[in-house]
């Protein structure tokens, strides 16, 4: 086992791994910006090291000063997390030659389904059904264009070496292509180091559904079941589930042991995750793979009882998966939302800044991974995530019923942030039904962004309260004392004032 890993990442997902390091007697290094010099997820390392400035192509994406980090403290292994470096060939290649493992995919693997194009005509072979798009990765705009014509408008442009949304532009006609693939690498370049884009065909209603797979280094290999992602706002996921209610358990199985044979025939190693889009008419197509642990993680932990983090350092030190596929079992039902530093009423852009105040839920069946604190300043360089919010229960009826009320109970002051627009969406109908695709978002805007009509009348009636002197009473204040604590209790006196 490892002695010394190094976490080549900020946030919630550093401190997570680093829990899990901990649980196996790891010691464990963190790297930061200058700008992340007081991130909280530096209080859980053993160890620290500065690796830039705050942009990421001087930080968490630049190769050599993460390597001399961990050349530096002797850590015998980089777990790279997600987003950042995680699927980066280069990274892998250079992590191989410096003599450090690199916890996820070799190079060659990596290389293979970490490039989206690669994959697809790797899947191609094996008999999954492909969504039809470009098997090749080119700048030329002409190439683009006759591969558009060829699969049909809408077309999709997507980052050929990373995910999460990051360079994808859906397009509609020829007139908005050029735009589309320049901003697409734009995007990639800044996300993953890489520019490179490719075209597919845009299908439109279609339920997004990935495969958790683990692989070890002696063939072994499982899934984990399924997880639902169709809730994305601009194909980035903010509210995933599992199981899914749109599969039964004859097509879970099918989908499962297709996403095994893709592992399998890449000769991939350590925890994965498989991406299909269902139709409406329930036929699935291969997305691609996403070669690191994923964001939404928690919640196939949460049903199935497997540490899946746990799982890709024990399988990186050379060990067997010991799970065989039949003792793995999908008990009850989870639900994570995505916490967000961005602001819903302003077409979300992000909201750096600092969190004045910050109470999160807790309770039976209730999980904050988390990677801020009160007081902390959120800067504007990388991805808002603040933290994710994962709830289990024994049904799916009441894992949406603990979820809401968890989010009544989580209050972030001083930023914007996306919890009011996540409980509208936990409290739709069509979220309770499980009647929604990868289009929710726009198809329900309007009651997503409730109008604030009565909102100047309010502010009216604080002002006049002020100029009346209006106070409250001894009592009222006795009163309110013996109820639950609010933020505005704890931030003192405040009161609504005109906007003259």
């Amino acid at each position: 086992m490892f002695k010394k890993i190094l976490i080549a990442n900020r946030g919630e997902i550093a401190i997570r791994i680093s829990k899990a390091c901990k649980e196996l007697g790891i010691s464990t290094v963190g790297v930061y910006s200058t700008i992340d010099k007081p991130s909280l997820h530096l209080r859980y390392m053993d160890d620290i090291v500065w690796i830039g400035d705050s942009p990421p192509l001087s930080s968490y994406l630049n190769i050599q000063a993460i390597l001399e980090a961990a050349k530096k403290t002797k850590a015998e292994a980089i777990h790279p997390g997600y987003g950042f470096l995680a699927e980066n060939e280069k990274f892998a290649k250079a992590c191989e030659d410096a003599g450090i493992i690199f916890i996820g995919p070799d190079s060659k693997a990596l290389s293979l389904v970490g490039d989206k194009v690669a994959s697809r005509n790797t899947v191609k072979k094996l008999g999954v059904p492909i969504i039809p798009g470009m098997a090749m990765i080119t700048k030329d705009l002409k190439k683009f264009k006759h591969a558009a014509k060829d699969v049909g408008y809408p077309v999709i442009i997507k980052a050929s070496m990373g995910g999460g949304g990051k360079g994808m532009r859906v397009v509609y006609n020829e007139n908005e292509l050029e735009k589309s693939i320049a901003a697409g690498q734009r995007e990639a370049l800044s996300a993953f180091g890489d520019e490179s884009v490719y075209l597919e065909k845009y299908i439109e209603q279609p339920r997004h559904i990935e495969f958790q797979v683990l692989r070890d280094n002696f063939g072994n290999c499982i899934h984990l079941f399924e997880r639902e992602c169709s809730i994305q706002r601009r194909h980035q996921k903010i509210i995933e589930e599992t199981p899914s209610p749109a599969l039964d358990n004859n097509m879970r199985m099918k989908m499962g042991e297709e996403a095994k044979k893709v592992i399998e025939a890449s000769d991939y190693t350590t925890a994965g995750t498989v991406e299909f889009l269902l139709d409406k008419n329930k036929k699935f197509y291969f997305l691609e793979v996403n070669a690191r642990i994923q964001v939404e993680h928690p919640i196939t932990e949460m049903v199935t009882g497997v540490d899946l983090v746990r799982q890709q350092i024990l399988i990186a030190a050379g060990e067997k998966i010991t799970l065989k596929q039949d003792q793995i079992k999908q008990n009850g039902h989870a639900i994570e939302t995505r916490i967000y530093a961005e602001d819903p009423d302003n077409n979300f852009v992000p909201s750096p800044g600092k969190i004045l105040f910050l109470s999160e839920p807790n309770g039976p069946g209730i999980r904050v991974d988390s990677g801020i604190y009160q007081g902390c300043d959120i800067p504007p360089h990388y991805d808002p995530i603040l933290s994710k919010l994962i709830v289990w229960s024994e049904n799916r009826n009441m894992s949406i019923i603990r979820i809401s009320e968890a989010l009544k109970e989580y209050i972030i002051l001083g930023i914007k942030n996306n919890i009011g627009y996540l409980k509208r969406i936990i409290n739709s109908k069509d979220f309770a039904k499980g009647n929604y695709d990868t289009h929710f978002i726009d198809e329900h805007e309007e009651k997503l962004f409730p109008k604030q009509e009565k909102l100047d009348i309010a502010l009216i009636a604080g002002a006049l309260s002020k100029q009346a002197g209006y106070t409250k009473s001894e009592s009222d204040f006795q009163k309110a004392s013996t109820m639950k604590s609010t933020p505005w209790q704890e931030l003192g006196k405040w009161e609504i004032c005109s906007l003259s």
